[in-house]
């Protein structure tokens, strides 16, 4: 059979970027049971209530629901366990000295196979307030109303 190549993306987490200021990322690659690669390979996980923690040297993903797989028996998984994140030794010392310095947080943005393998993209992130949010979305209608009015001068279609 042939191996799988490219990305596909199982979940992702959009409201994340809207409730977080986003300040890096991580591909992390995940340990699974055999029922939990069947359910994510069928596409369904939620990765809203998601979230990294670092303990004892290791990084676990906690939170994220990958529902039982349909067809699975008795060796079918918890939907809702803790699961082991595959980093490099540094990079979990840099990411538990950020998070417990500054204050920040990892959570989970989205879930894919890449060539084949569930990977996890983690993100280092602070929280935003209410008036941080009202900000963002501000500038970003700003943005698309200033790129409108660039289009239509360009087309010749002047207010």
């Amino acid at each position: 059979m042939p191996r799988e190549t490219g990305r596909k993306v199982i979940a992702q987490n959009r409201k994340a970027r809207h409730d977080y200021h986003v300040d890096s990322t991580f591909e992390c690659g995940i340990v699974l049971t055999g029922t939990e690669v069947k359910s994510l390979r069928a596409g369904r996980a939620t990765l809203t209530d998601g979230y990294a923690t670092v303990d004892d040297g290791e990084v676990w993903l906690r939170g994220v629901h990958i529902p039982e797989y349909d067809l699975g028996t008795w060796t079918n998984h918890e939907p809702r366990r803790a699961r082991k994140l595959l980093l490099k030794r540094d990079e979990i010392r840099r990411l538990a000295a950020k998070t417990q310095a500054k204050g920040l947080t990892l959570i989970p943005l989205s879930l894919y196979f890449k060539d084949g393998y569930a990977k996890v993209e983690l993100a280092l992130a602070s929280g935003r307030k209410g008036h941080d949010k009202r900000q963002a979305i501000a500038e970003r209608e700003a943005k698309r109303e200033t790129e409108r009015a660039v289009g239509r001068r360009s087309k010749g279609m002047d207010d």
